[in-house]
């Protein structure tokens, strides 16, 4: 397996590199650049000081003279500055952005696989049942549902029409961050504060996590439950509790493993929706925002720390195959 895994590793970097080199293309070749952007509405700035500020960052080059160099100075860890925050890219994301996405991703990951695989398991075993038939109508409606439309009516109902009937007893902010509480005040109150901006995005990111993963676990439970050796198990006059989590389970949560492992880059690239409805600081919102504002080198930094992970989950996914089925050997 090490041998599989190292050159699973060495790949990983001519791919890398493509990836970087089409990023950098899309994100060159669209309309603008960070020069229009900051005279934009300025009028005192002249034809002659445009043309002077553009060679000043080598964006009267081509596209692939400028990646050449750009790669030349990603290499040693220079990503160039925030355009906006006049910081460097990486320190921005690392640590302005990326924090807070952590803390809107990793419990919608944890909470909506706790929640999802049993009751994908409970549909299967259950199939044809009245609560198998409201779980299968859930999980259609949650992936159906733009992610935008959805978290608007959440917005509507949580932030203005609740306090409206409840006189201001009920509510929940319409987003942001929080720090309305300043930190003499505890950690406690400070986790409340931060949990109470953080449960309407974090509620909408889990809603589709766990209509996907619902629906992907019943399907491969039913599929396994028809098997060979499944039948065999029953034949042989095993309890039912015995065949489902010895037998069943393991093989059926195998492709599991394949949708999490994707999932994990995607949630934090899958974010942009939410995190710009709820105003949420993250990576995806800063995506978002960079490329509104022709902020290159943070579209740089999010995009390729996206396309990295992307790569080394999907290692760590075929790894996993071989602890979870003993039938995958590397070699």
């Amino acid at each position: 397996m090490g041998t599989y895994a190292l050159r699973r590793v060495i790949q990983m970097i001519p791919l890398l590199l493509v990836i970087s080199l089409l990023i950098f293309a899309l994100t060159a070749l669209q309309p603008g650049d960070p020069v229009d952007q900051l005279v934009f509405g300025n009028s005192n700035i002249t034809p002659d000081d445009i043309a002077r500020l553009k060679a000043a960052y080598g964006l009267d080059q081509p596209w692939f003279t400028r990646y050449f160099f750009w790669l030349k100075q990603a290499i040693t860890g220079n990503f160039g500055y925030s355009q906006d925050f006049g910081i460097p890219a990486l320190e921005f994301v690392f640590q302005s952005r990326l924090p807070n996405t952590l803390l809107l991703t990793v419990p919608a990951l944890i909470i909506s696989t706790l929640i999802a695989v049993p009751l994908g398991i409970f549909s299967a075993v259950r199939q044809y049942s009245p609560l198998d038939y409201i779980l299968t109508f859930f999980a259609f409606l949650a992936v159906s549902a733009p992610v935008f439309w959805v978290g608007a009516l959440a917005l509507y109902f949580f932030a203005i029409y609740l306090p409206q009937i409840t006189g201001g007893a009920l509510s929940l902010p319409p987003g942001g961050l929080g720090g309305d509480v300043p930190p003499e005040a505890g950690w406690w109150a400070v986790f409340a504060d931060k949990l109470k901006y953080l449960l309407l995005p974090l509620m909408i990111l889990m809603l589709r996590e766990i209509a996907v993963t619902l629906r992907f676990m019943r399907a491969n439970m039913l599929e396994t439950l028809t098997q060979d050796y499944v039948r065999t198990a029953r034949a042989k006059g095993l309890a039912d509790r015995r065949v489902l989590y010895k037998h069943a389970l393991r093989n059926a949560v195998t492709p599991i493993v394949t949708l999490l492992g994707l999932s994990i880059p995607g949630l934090f690239g899958g974010a942009v929706i939410t995190e710009t409805v709820f105003s949420w600081p993250g990576m995806g919102k800063a995506i978002l925002d960079a490329l509104v504002s022709k902020d290159f080198n943070v579209v740089m930094v999010c995009l390729m720390m996206l396309a990295i992970l992307t790569v080394v989950f999907q290692l760590l996914t075929d790894l996993a195959y071989a602890v979870i089925d003993p039938r995958i050997r590397y070699s």
